[in-house]
């Protein structure tokens, strides 16, 4: 009975080995990728506060030309506080990430916006003066 069992070697499919070095390619590929994917969505993060500091300084050089001083010395904003800027006409959407201080004088002011983007131990910071000077100060992208 055995000598009429025919054994088919063209069978296709793949063997075991195939299949792990399938697998170890795709091991390889997901470890460089997710690191770099991480790094792009928390860099696009960065772009609220760049946006909230520029309508800040816009704000602010508008309030200095009618009042001939700058406003909102030591105020602060944040999602949880939306209406600390409200003097200036600037708002802190519900969604943000960031949180804002100010200091200011009759002559210039700073702006800072803060958040942890992707919770780990650096802050990130971004910075806005009188000038219109935009500053990263602490970039949790690399940090």
């Amino acid at each position: 009975m055995l000598s009429k069992m025919k054994f088919n070697y063209n069978q296709r499919g793949f063997t075991l080995i195939e299949l792990m070095i399938v697998v170890v390619i795709i091991g390889i590929l997901a470890a460089l990728a997710i690191p770099r994917f991480m790094q792009a969505t928390t860099k696009s993060k960065q772009s609220e506060a760049k946006q909230l500091l520029k309508q800040v300084y816009v704000m602010q050089r508008t309030y200095k030309q009618e009042n001939d001083t700058y406003a909102l010395n030591g105020a602060s904003a944040s999602a949880s506080a939306p209406t600390g800027f409200a003097l200036i006409g600037v708002e802190i959407m519900a969604s943000a990430r960031y949180g804002f201080g100010m200091v200011a004088d009759s002559t210039s002011f700073t702006c800072t916006a803060t958040a942890n983007l992707d919770d780990d131990a650096t802050i990130d910071t971004w910075t806005i003066d009188g000038a219109g000077t935009l500053t990263n100060t602490i970039n949790d992208v690399t940090g």
